[in-house]
């Protein structure tokens, strides 16, 4: 059987980096065998729509390169792919299972039929509905009367569910553990746990990849199935992402999104590559895949049990991986937006070289190139550096020595200027770090910088390197 997977979001926001990263399975499960990666759209909880979230969902996995077989955009041989869409296949099949066994009309007004909105997986205790003892003549009496009703599953088993998962192996849970919940609501529209098994089975879907919080669920899944004829697809929990040992990752907790994290200056690709490793495990030293790589590599079995904690300083070291792997015009492109404000007349070009080795994310821009508008007004003795051994006064001479060769330099590249520095550092028997650092600090007005003195001058050009050395030479003459 060809190998179909789906991710089914709900429409309720950013997305949530675990939310990702089960798309990213999804995807890799169906890619790495040939098979088909589905989109559907979960939009049946009305109440935590979020206007602009279907979107989202489509720009962030085009933008990592995840692209669907089928989808609502695209269409396809099973749709609708929003749920809101399907809603008469669900009343037909909600009442179908009625008719099977399998569920029952309810008539009551309990609360928990809003606790079933979402796709939250249930945690409160077995409910005892006396709906259930309505004879089922008599029910669609009072429905065909106008009665307002829901549909609630049936849990008639006694003793063990055993189902498989991939990942966790044989899992056993025990019936009576089960809630009859709400399958479909008094508004017509059903509950995750009833939409999801309907469309995974009329979508054909293989491979079900979720959080591990829903494995207490699956055995209520598996009843639907089981009292339609239906084989369950294949189970593939996942663990959760945790902020660390005690904390899961949670937005509503104030933990990032993908899209908080590419405001940040982080890449898609290195997000990705990251999250691909929040709990799969190559089994090789290799850390840097790209997204075809990991379509080669991926396979279930090393998919981990563990929690995997996300590590804001791991991401942050692989997205300076990436960023020094980009084309030097790939690199500048990006960091055109972070030049902008940029009012001073600047060698891009060579900014950008210089910055490319030197960052860790595009953020990282803003404060390595404030200086470009104008020097801070800095400290003298920041000239003071027993590394390079200098001083204000050392620096005052250097100054002095610089400013009438270069005010002569016609050829402005780094590697003359730097050949002409160090001449100037010989022929008056300093070191190069006596000419180069004050340069240096009298060109930006601070100790760490995108690249060395002469890299900077590069960057500002001859005219404004000559200017600033005049304006240090007179703070330092005082």
């Amino acid at each position: 059987m060809k190998t179909r997977t789906r991710f089914a979001p709900s429409p309720t926001g950013y997305m949530h980096i675990g939310n990702l990263r089960t798309a990213l399975y999804e995807y890799l499960i169906a890619k790495s065998t040939g098979g088909d990666f589905i989109l559907r759209i979960e939009d049946t909880d009305q109440k935590r729509f979020v206007e602009g979230a279907t979107d989202i969902i489509f720009q962030t996995l085009k933008r990592v390169g995840m692209n669907w077989d089928e989808g609502p955009d695209i269409g396809g041989d099973f749709g609708p792919y929003i749920q809101s869409e399907r809603r008469a296949i669900y009343a037909e099949y909600a009442h179908k299972l009625v008719e099977l066994g399998g569920a029952h009309y309810c008539f009551c007004a309990h609360k928990d039929e809003e606790d079933e909105n979402g796709d939250e997986p249930q945690t409160h205790a077995k409910l005892k509905d006396p709906c259930k003892l309505i004879p089922l003549e008599e029910a669609k009496r009072r429905i065909a009367a106008g009665e307002p009703f829901v549909v609630r599953q049936n849990i008639n088993k006694k003793g063990t569910s055993v189902f498989h998962d991939v990942v966790y192996g044989d899992i056993e849970i025990d019936y009576d553990e089960l809630d009859e919940g709400v399958l479909l609501k008094s508004d017509g529209l059903p509950t995750y746990n009833f939409a999801n098994v309907i469309d995974d089975h009329l979508m054909q879907i293989s491979h079900v990849v979720r959080g591990n919080e829903y494995i207490s669920s699956t055995p209520k899944y598996n009843l639907i199935y089981e009292a339609f004829g239906w084989t369950p697809p294949i189970y593939v929990h996942v663990p959760q992402v945790m902020k660390d040992a005690q904390h899961k990752l949670s937005k509503r907790n104030g933990d990032a999104s993908f899209q908080d994290l590419v405001a940040k200056g982080y890449l898609p690709e290195a997000i990705l590559n990251y999250i691909a490793l929040l709990g799969w495990n190559p089994g090789s030293e290799q850390e840097i895949f790209s997204l075809q790589e990991l379509e080669k590599c991926f396979s279930t079995e090393r998919l981990n049990k563990s929690p995997a904690i996300f590590d804001i300083n791991k991401l942050t070291w692989m997205n300076g991986c990436y960023i020094r792997n980009l084309s030097a015009d790939e690199f500048d492109a990006l960091a055109q937006p972070y030049y902008k404000n940029i009012t001073t007349s600047i060698n891009t070009k060579a900014l950008s070289a210089a910055l490319q080795p030197r960052i860790e994310t595009l953020n990282q821009i803003a404060e390595q190139i404030d200086f470009l508008q104008q020097v801070p007004d800095y400290d003298m003795e920041l000239y003071t550096n027993k590394k390079m051994k200098t001083t204000p006064e050392i620096a005052h001479l250097a100054l002095q020595l610089v400013l009438p060769t270069l005010q002569k330099v016609t050829d402005w590249s780094n590697d003359n200027l730097f050949n002409v520095l160090k001449e100037v550092a010989i022929s008056n028997e300093l070191k190069n770090g006596q000419i180069l650092y004050p340069v240096r600090i009298a060109l930006s007005g601070k100790e760490t910088t995108p690249g060395g003195a002469t890299e900077l001058a590069v960057i500002l050009g001859k005219d404004e390197s000559i200017k600033r050395i005049q304006t240090a030479l007179q703070k330092l003459n005082g």
